[in-house]
């Protein structure tokens, strides 16, 4: 995908948002550290550019609610910010690259500490397949089947598929 690409994705979810949730007004996106931040800034974006509402957004860092502490060292990759109690509300969780699953499932409890959203729905610009947990994502950019040794980089400029360093 090229940049072009990734905006047109990006318009479309927001759109598929406004359309599930029958508009914005109790919906707040969380952009998962690192790579999903920069999607939901981008998501929030377009939202506040289709329906005129800005939409509020979050950060969550899920390093300590992973399932492979003690496989590998924890990492705390930046801050979560979520200065707003979610009950009630549609938590739309935003991540570049989903995978397994198991950043998601960590989310999910990560979240709990926040209140008791309403939903939670998932957005995500690429979905490589390869799920290790029953996790589906509501809002997709695009489907990209892959190898479990290559890797997917997700940027402004686009979207890169390379093979892991061995």
């Amino acid at each position: 995908m090229d940049s072009a690409d990734v905006q047109r994705a990006v318009w479309r979810m927001a759109h598929e948002v406004i359309e599930a949730n029958q508009g914005i007004e109790d919906v707040i996106l969380i952009g998962l550290q690192t790579g999903g931040v920069s999607m939901a800034d981008a998501l929030a974006g377009a939202l506040n550019a289709i329906a005129s509402v800005e939409v509020p957004v979050g950060t969550l860092d899920v390093a300590f609610y992973r399932d492979d502490i003690g496989l590998r060292p924890v990492l705390p990759e930046a801050v979560t910010h979520i200065p707003w109690s979610l009950d009630g509300r549609t938590v739309v969780l935003c991540d570049d690259v989903l995978f397994t699953g198991r950043t998601i499932r960590a989310a999910l409890n990560a979240l709990s500490d926040y209140g008791r959203p309403r939903a939670v729905q998932l957005a995500v610009m690429i979905d490589r397949g390869h799920r290790e947990l029953p996790i589906r994502p509501d809002y997709v950019g695009k489907n990209l089947p892959t190898r479990r040794d290559e890797v997917v980089d997700v940027h402004v400029d686009g979207v890169d598929l390379g093979e892991m360093m061995r």
